[in-house]
This record gives C-alpha cells, structure tokens and sequence, in this order.
C-alpha cells in the first residue's frame, strides 16, 4: 500500500510529528531493538517539550543522553527493565525502575492504572492490505499503542515483517514517519566460556528430547544454548528470541513438532540481537509473535507439556530465595519473564524450571549463594518457587525439600572456597544440624565420568552415580525402605535406625577416590528415588572393602553386578588392585555375582558363619548377562 495515496494526510516529519505532543505527556516507547531512535531524536531535540514522562521497557537511544541534565529536566523515564547500557545511570537515579512481571504490564495500561498519551512505535512499511508489523517488538509494545490517545509509527523498511499477532492496519495509526535506519543490535555480553561449557553440560543432562524451552533475558542463558546441539524435536515458547538460537534452528534441533501448544511454531514476544537475527525471522511462518500477556501468562505457558524455564539470576541464598533485579539496593536488570515461566513451567505436565548463574562475581571474589540476600535486595522468586539451581559446580534441585536440605544442596554447587562458611553460617541460623559435616572443598567435575544409566529387563531405565552429602534424606529413606533380612545381610544385625548420627559417619569416610558410594536412582513420578548402592572403601594395601545393598523390587535384574563394574573401574582409577567382601554364608545370591565376574575369586570361611571373598581386578570377566542379588557386606 502506498500510504502517500491512501492516507497522504498522515504522512508526517518527525519534527512535525513531535510537535503534536503536549506538555506533560506520558509517553510509551517501542521496546529495546524496535524502539524508533529516529522519533526518539527528534523528541529529544525539541526544547518545547517539558515534564515528559517515558515508559519503555528495554531502552537503548536514551542512554545517549541520561548523562545531560538539561535531558533530565526535561524526560523522566520509567523502565519496567534496565538494559545494560542504562545501568549505569540507575545505579545513580537518574532513572526509575517499575517493578513488575510482564504478563501483566499490558493491563498497567489498559486500567490506565499506567495512562498513556502518546505511543512511539516502529513499523514495517504496510502490505497491499494495509497491515504493517510491529516486528521485533509486539511484547508490551501492542498495548502499549492500543491505550494511548495519540499513535506516532515511524515506518522503517528494516523492520521485519513477523508472523502471528503483530500486525497492525494504517487505519489505528494516527501519523506516520517515513524513515529508514538500521535497527538497534544487541549482541549479549561474553561469558566465561568453561563457566558456560560447564553450566551447558549440565543444563543438557536435564533436558529432555521434545522438551519446549523458555530461555530468560540475560547473557549466560544465550550462552549456554549450544550445548543443547545434542538435543532433537526441541520447541520454543519464550519471551525472547537471540542469535543464540539460530544454529538449534539451523540444525534442525528446534523443530516445535513435539509442542503441546501451537507446535510447529516457535512462540514469542521480542528479538534482541544482530542484523543476520533480523533477516531470518523475516516473514519466517515459524515464528509466531504474540504480545507478553499471551506470552508470559503462566496459564497458557502451562499448555505447554514438558514446558523448561531456563533462566539466571544475581544471588540465591542458603533456602532459595532468588533476586534477579538489584544488586543489594541498585537496581540491575528486571523482574522480567522469570516469575512467569517459573510458575507456568511448574503447572505444565512435566515441566520445570533452572535457575542457571556462575558460582561467583566479580571474578571470584564473592560468592552468588549467599547466607542471606544482600542488604535491599530484592526477592524476585520466592524460595516456594524455586526447583533446580544450577553453577558450574553441579545441579541442584530444592523442589519439595525442607531448609536442611536446600542448605546442603546449594552448598555443595557453591564455589569450593565457600562452601565451609556457608555451612558455618547455616549451623549458627540452625538450619541444619550442628554436627553436620561441609560438603568437600574439592571441584568434583570429574565426579560427571562417574554417570552412567542401566536399561533393566523390565525397560526401567536406573541412573547411577556417587553418593552426595544432599542425598541424606533420600538415602535415609532407601534404608528404611529395606526389608529386615536385606538389612541383614548388609550390616549383619537387625539394625533398627538410619538416623543423621549415622550418615554423618558414613559421610566422614567418603572421599571419592580411596573411598567411594554409588548409589542407583529410578523416577517415580517427579522425582528419583535411590533403589541401590554400591560402595568400596579401604582395606588392606592394594585393596578394597565392596559393600551392596539392593531394594528387594529390584534385586534379579542385574543392578549389583553392574554396580560391581562400575566399583571396579573408579577403584581402578585410584590404584586400587582389588576387592574383597565379607558375605553371610545364606547368601549365595552375591558369592555367585562376585565369582560371575571373578572366575577365580578366592574364598574363605570364617568363624561365625561368614565367608571372605577376595578378587583381583586383573581376573575380571564380561559376563553374558547379568543377574543380579541380595545384597553383601
């Protein structure tokens, strides 16, 4: 449509354009990479304009100016997020921060709780029918414009045209600049590249294929995305859109096939990022734009199964309380989509949702799990929200988990130099025993070679891997899960309890190399329940103690055998030559597990109805199926 014939009366200057707003207006502005600098220039310019209140949510072009005062007087600027480049200028308030969640910024302007005058917006030229796109930015900026009295749309050939909710007819716009201009680029910061192979590694191991994601605002969330390469029929669902997606697209790994809601479309409100990002969302049928209150409404983020939030934060503290807003009392970044997709994700069937940040900041010097939150920090997501935590120390979860154990979890991915103090602290606030004893100081990465998973003949997939100091409940409940005869045969009397005196015994002694637990995890509904453990710990030299302990539903199925390899190979890892094991005599079931795989295992009667079996690893045999037992001391 050639708007110089269809509606000649509209076509404006910017000047002329500006010079239709009123003293005092309240203005909204388009949002982050589709604001219209050209129009925010020209307002900028003319002196007549006075008391002028700005409402954006991510803004770029005024950073420019927010360091003049004759600006200051004259534009006051209100920012339901601070974008990097206006952080700065909030540290020193010379900007106000408008704390709230962006599902409900369009009904702020709707109420007119929020009211609007004028709104700045930028469009792509109209089709033949008369619709221009708002492109890269629909989120906030659709009710932004539909609320206020006067629509200003600067008409840039730039902005791509995208699919879904974002078109607007010439018709419900007031005037119309004709200008053309590159849009804003917003390239994400870098981020420590082992920090994100790390935190990506783990990010992936939760990930499921088919899964849809949600990837937050911020620059570790973008940067963790290619360690999903692995993943297939990915989809999204999600606020933004950044460069960080195109390979997954590129390569096939997003697909939206497996979506719930809208599949074969990737949803979302905004794109932040380069030129090339622009060009390919371009007239893209795959993505479909809709405004954030679709978007971010927990309710409809919940029509998507298998929905995963991925988001980052600024500090977490000892019972999982998140902000993500402020450094102590200054105000950072925003609310943003975090609140609403945490509790979206929660209610989608089989979803949930990671909260993902480096263990420290300001390299290293402080840590981002904390006793308490800093002093005016504020508590974006309640600790009642919060399922998995992840830092390049590892993963972990607190959904469902009482104080005690979220102290352990978190500290146990903490960065190790401060782990013992965050467990000082937690004893003094006594959320957690006083004897309990610190997660170990070492950086146990190599702990991930020690992960595997065991198809059973049933088709139940197990997860093995070490036994950690966050897994006291779990591993309370497995023994008391136990029938007394299997009890028996691990600790040769009928013990009565598995208290925390206990474990803390057993933990004093787990070093993860001379000594060393594997236990065996299976799903039962949401979460895993441990059905096995395996542990060695040193005996004589050259030598160590094997110990196993199987829950009754699962012994046949050939767990202790493989929970026999898998002892060997780490004991082998730490000079280890060999095992040995005390075995009652009634249990015949594990002497045929050990001498399946130790043909030549030496055995020896001892007095009060025990046997001692001695193997060397150099005897080992693959046997042609496993079978497995009771269980051994």
């Amino acid at each position: 449509m050639d708007l110089s014939r269809h509606c000649p009366e509209k076509l404006s200057t910017a000047e002329e354009a500006i010079s239709r707003i009123k003293r005092g207006s309240r203005i909204f502005i388009g949002t982050g990479c589709g604001e219209p600098q050209h129009l925010i220039e020209a307002m900028i310019k003319d002196t007549s304009l006075q008391d002028i209140m700005v409402y954006q949510m991510l803004s770029s072009t005024f950073s420019r100016y927010v360091n003049e005062e004759a600006f200051l007087r004259r534009f006051s600027l209100k920012l339901f997020f601070i974008s990097r480049k206006m952080r700065a200028a909030a540290f020193e308030g010379k900007i106000d921060y408008v704390p709230a969640y962006l599902s409900q910024i369009p009904k702020l302007f709707a109420s007119h709780r929020i009211g609007l005058d004028v709104a700045l917006i930028q469009v792509s030229p109209p089709d033949r029918h008369g619709f221009c796109s708002l492109g890269v930015s629909v989120d906030i900026t659709r009710s932004g414009m539909e609320n206020a009295e006067l629509v200003i749309a600067q008409v840039n050939p730039n902005m791509p045209r995208t699919w879904g909710d974002s078109f607007i007819h010439v018709d419900d716009i007031d005037v119309f600049v004709l200008h053309e201009e590159p849009l804003v680029e917003d390239i994400p910061a870098a981020v420590d590249p082992e920090v994100a192979r790390r935190i990506g590694m783990y990010v992936s191991q939760l990930v499921d294929d088919g899964a849809t994601l949600q990837i937050g605002f911020g620059n570790l969330p973008n940067a963790i995305l290619p360690y999903l390469e692995g993943k297939k029929d990915l989809g999204i669902h999600t606020q933004l859109i950044t460069d960080g997606l195109i390979p997954l697209f590129e390569k096939k790994v997003i697909t939206n096939r497996k979506k719930s809601l809208l599949p074969g479309r990737a949803v979302a409100s905004l794109c932040m990022g380069s030129a090339r990002l622009y060009r390919y969302v371009d007239n893209n049928p795959m993505f479909y734009f809709r405004s954030s209150e679709f978007v971010n409404d927990p309710l409809e983020i919940a029509r998507n199964d298998n929905l995963v939030s991925i988001s980052s934060a600024l500090e977490v503290d000892l019972t999982g309380q998140v902000c993500t807003d402020s450094m102590g009392r200054l105000f950072y970044s925003g609310i943003g989509d975090q609140v609403d997709f945490i509790r979206g994700s929660a209610m989608s069937k089989g979803g949930f949702s990671i909260i993902a940040m480096p263990s420290t900041a300001q390299n290293g010097k402080v840590s981002r799990i904390v006793p308490h939150l800093s002093q005016g920090a504020g508590v974006a997501t309640t600790r009642g929200d919060v399922n998995f935590v992840i830092t390049e120390y590892g993963i972990a979860e607190l959904k469902g988990k009482a104080i005690s154990q979220r102290v352990m979890e978190l500290a146990q991915i903490a960065h190790p130099k401060f782990r013992k103090d965050l467990v000082e602290v937690a004893k003094s606030g006594h959320y957690i025993f006083g004897d309990q004893l610190p997660p170990i100081q070492d950086d146990l990465l190599f702990l991930e070679g020690y992960k595997s998973t065991l198809r059973l003949k049933n088709g139940r997939m197990v997860e093995f891997r070490p036994l950690l100091p966050s897994d006291e409940f779990a591993y309370r409940n497995f023994f008391y899960s136990l029938q007394e005869r299997s009890i028996y045969y691990r600790f040769f009397h009928k013990m009565k309890s598995f208290s925390h005196e206990v474990v803390q015994r057993h933990w004093a002694s787990v070093d993860y190399r001379k000594n060393m637990s594997v236990i065996g995890l299976v799903q039962r509904g949401g979460h895993k329940e441990i059905m096995a453990i395996g542990s060695y710990a040193q005996a004589e030299s050259g030598r160590a103690e094997a110990a196993f302990v199987v829950r009754e539903d699962f012994q046949g199925m050939g767990v202790a055998s493989y929970l026999l390899k898998v002892l060997q190979q780490i004991a082998m890892e730490n000079d280890y030559s060999g095992f040995s094991a005390t075995v009652l005599s009634e249990n015949t079931a594990m002497i045929h597990v050990f001498k399946k795989r130790y043909p030549n295992a030496r055995i020896r009667r001892e007095s009060g109805g025990e046997f001692t079996v001695v193997m060397d690893f150099d005897d080992a045999v693959e046997p042609p199926e496993q079978e497995d037992a009771c269980v051994c001391r």
